[in-house]
């Protein structure tokens, strides 16, 4: 070749360069879109979803695909796909030749570039235009992929009947399982229908599809003689079912974990299906039973603590009853949880040492700042362990210890935790602690299994492959254990004897919530490796008396909690130990106080060494008795004795005389004692109305008096108090009773002296309004 030859040759070589450079990559999978699979954790389809052009669609590498699958495929439609480079002149003249020279069989000749080419593009290939449109394509598409990625493309767009594309789509529709799982003969079937998805429609066989099968099947048998005996299974029908009939399982937790993976194909859940049958079971044959108190719909989560899987989850009884808004998801849901965040309270205070599980706490009568709390039962208790508060959720200790938290306090806790659509501190105040902010359960969840975790808070998880991430400590392991461990010592509803007297017993650590108004009933524990969560209401917000948490919702957990632990060994051998910073100590039983000399009733509890409080008891303290008039004696004398004596707040008290509970409360003092014996030992007055920082109205338009109550708590060796305004006597009253005071606008100077000669003060503002 001359030089100008190999110039021209150059030359037109670099020419074809720059037009190839300068076409478009043609796409293949750009701009489509595709379903997505929603499996659970073993592998069972929950959801097919439609691609956004309404077909099911679904894009599988060619790894995945059974090579037996695409071998029948390449013997159907293209034996020679890996020699030619996108067209087979050999097949097209053929087709040619039969169809428009001879008037004989209409052929195709058509590779499976070709067909990919006329798939993906839209071409009408049977004119002889289309037909040189479509093998340009297909010279196209073999100069810019490889063989490997024409063969994935085509099997993941190819027509498999109505609107299913691919065979990925294919298997789950028709076989209802993965590609990968296909038998023989269903891969043989998939092979067929491409070429004439109409007739060849797997959702309805009229014979053609078993007929192409079986033609397919004795060309495959040359090649695979050892597949000759399969014969007999590929001339029955094969059990197929049609699109309509895909599964539509879970579909709350199914629409959250498409939320959670928009962009993944595949996604592989941690949804157990049968646990979320079982839930499902038994919340709808719950709400039957008790559809005559008016309980129609609930929710529910089972959630693995140690990985935060969510093993099943149950948004409300029925998806499709638009008469309880059935596609509301209940598990995502804002509620009021009513008392179940008083375990966190806890949590805190005993980080915080205002208390250990022992420490005795008082449920009596008591307002803050303007803000008066009572009881679910309208009753007071009186004095109890903090842990049998937590346990009876007696709301005047969780409010008073909610007072007590040092900054963030409960608010910044749920903060921190991550708590969404919280209004300012100051819109809740001290009702925070019984519930009255909106909590989901998915988050509620997320609280219990953070104590379970040893105070480490972790989002759920609801696929598999999703990050595990580190978490955010809020409570101390310790803490954590000492709450858990309190709510284990609650019985079940209904149950009259202690758990532990029971042979195989399951430690439940468990807690309900009831929302004001009753529109919201919940209960959530902690057993095994589970947290269990039910929730009992209306969508709607409408109020129910039945909607309690201890008799609507506590006896639908523990249906779940006996049906999980039947079908999973890990419910019983899953425990929880002690972290090593915990100690066990002894303590007064009365108190929670270290036991002085003249305790004699002892248990122990749980301690965290440099936390936890370290106080005297106080109650128990011992006097001097005049044996001759049975007054209290200042001085050790011939005719004096010690004895013991229980010294109990007046509050308490009052609780006790009205409950029938008589207590030995120390003597008179003998009026020989001199008031500064008296102000030097004991207990100072605690006044409590009026309250600090709290204002008082009187109305210029009252016609009588309008008086503000003055109150206070005494030490038990207490008789008598008197009230002084602004240094003026205004009244006396007996230990535990109030004194109404004449108020009139101003600010004043509040004090109450006890008899003893102890005295606390308060400063009290009255206002003037209309």
């Amino acid at each position: 070749m001359s030089r100008r030859g190999l110039r021209r040759w150059l030359m037109a070589v670099l020419g074809l360069a720059v037009l190839y450079a300068a076409v478009p990559r043609p796409p293949v999978r750009e701009g489509l879109g595709f379903s997505q699979a929603v499996f659970d954790r073993e592998g069972r389809l929950l959801r097919l979803t439609l691609s956004p052009d309404e077909k099911y669609r679904l894009w599988v590498p060619l790894e995945r695909i059974p090579q037996a699958l695409v071998e029948a495929t390449l013997l159907h439609e293209d034996q020679h796909f890996r020699q030619h480079f996108g067209v087979n002149p050999v097949a097209l003249g053929r087709a040619v030749w039969s169809t428009y020279l001879t008037g004989g069989r209409r052929m195709g000749g058509s590779t499976l570039t070709m067909q990919l080419a006329r798939i993906r593009y839209g071409i009408e290939s049977r004119t002889p235009a289309g037909k040189v449109v479509q093998m340009l394509r297909a010279l196209q598409l073999e100069c810019t992929y490889s063989k490997d990625e024409i063969l994935e493309a085509y099997l993941n767009l190819a027509p498999y009947g109505r609107n299913v594309e691919g065979v990925g789509a294919a298997s789950l529709v028709y076989f209802g399982r993965d590609v990968e799982q296909l038998t023989l003969a269903e891969a043989l079937t998939l092979a067929v229908v491409p070429q004439s998805p109409a007739r060849r429609d797997p959702g309805r066989d009229a014979g053609a599809l078993t007929a192409a099968r079986l033609r397919l099947f004795d060309r495959w048998v040359v090649l695979h003689p050892e597949d000759a005996e399969r014969r007999a299974v590929l001339e029955q029908p094969l059990p197929v079912r049609a699109p309509e009939e895909l599964p539509f399982l879970a579909p709350h937790f199914v629409g959250r974990a498409l939320r959670a993976s928009p962009a993944g194909s595949r996604l592989r859940s941690t949804l157990d299906l049968p646990l979320q049958k079982l839930l499902e079971r038994h919340l709808r044959q719950y709400v039957e039973r008790r559809r005559a108190v008016g309980i129609r719909n609930a929710a529910a989560m089972l959630v693995d603590w140690r990985s935060l899987e969510v093993r099943a989850a149950v948004g409300s009884v029925d998806f499709f009853d638009e008469a309880i808004d059935g596609q509301v998801d209940g598990t995502q849901a804002k509620r009021s949880p009513g008392s179940a965040l008083k375990p966190f309270i806890y949590g805190l205070a005993f980080d915080q040492g205002l208390l250990h599980p022992r420490t005795m706490v008082k449920d009596a009568s008591t307002g803050f700042r303007g803000y008066d709390p009572g009881n679910f039962d309208g009753e007071f208790v009186g004095p109890l362990a903090a842990e049998d508060a937590l346990v009876r959720s007696r709301n005047i200790p969780a409010v008073a210890l909610a007072k007590q938290l040092a900054a963030p306090g409960l608010y910044g806790f749920l903060k921190q935790a991550g708590i969404t659509g919280l209004k300012s501190e100051e819109h809740y105040g001290l009702s925070l602690s019984l519930g009255s902010a909106g909590v989901s359960m998915v988050e509620l969840v997320e609280l219990y299994a953070m104590l379970a975790n040893g105070g480490l808070l972790r989002p759920l998880r609801v696929v598999t492959d999703a990050p595990r991430d580190e978490g955010v400590r809020l409570l101390s392991a310790e803490a954590s254990f000492m709450v858990l461990d309190g709510l284990e010592k609650g019985p079940r509803p209904s149950q009259p004897f202690r758990a532990e007297w029971t042979r195989d017993s399951v430690p439940v650590a468990w807690k309900t919530g009831t929302s004001t108004g009753f529109r919201d009933a919940w209960s959530v524990g902690v057993v095994g490796p589970y947290v269990v969560a039910v929730w009992v209401g209306n969508f709607d917000g409408q109020s129910n008396p039945a909607f309690v948490g201890q008799t609507a919702a506590a006896p639908l957990m523990f249906e779940l909690v006996d049906s999980v632990r039947s079908r999973d060994g890990d419910v019983s051998a899953v425990r929880r130990t002690p972290p090593p910073g915990l100690s066990r100590v002894h303590v007064c039983a009365l108190t929670g106080g270290i036991p002085g000399p003249h305790c004699h009733r002892k248990t122990s509890t749980w301690f965290i060494p440099g936390t936890s409080p370290i106080r005297a008891c106080d109650v128990h303290r011992e006097i001097l008795v005049d044996t001759r008039t049975g007054l209290r004696s200042c001085a050790p004398g011939p005719t004096t004795r010690a004895e013991v004596f229980e010294f109990w707040p007046s509050d308490l008290l009052r609780l006790f005389q009205k409950a029938g509970l008589p207590r030995r409360v120390p003597p008179r003092e003998d009026a020989s004692c001199g008031l500064e014996h008296g102000a030097s030992e004991g207990t100072p007055p605690r006044i409590t109305t009026p309250e600090e920082g709290v204002d008082y109205n009187v109305r210029a338009s009252a016609t009588g008096p309008q008086t503000v109550p003055l109150v206070v708590v005494t030490d038990a060796d207490v008789r008598r108090v008197f009230w002084f305004v602004d240094e003026q006597l205004v009244g006396t009253a007996p230990r535990g009773e109030p004194l109404h005071w004449a108020a009139r606008p101003g600010t004043y100077i509040v004090r109450a002296v006890d008899d003893r000669g102890r005295s606390d003060v308060r400063t009290l503002r009255v206002r003037l309004v209309d």
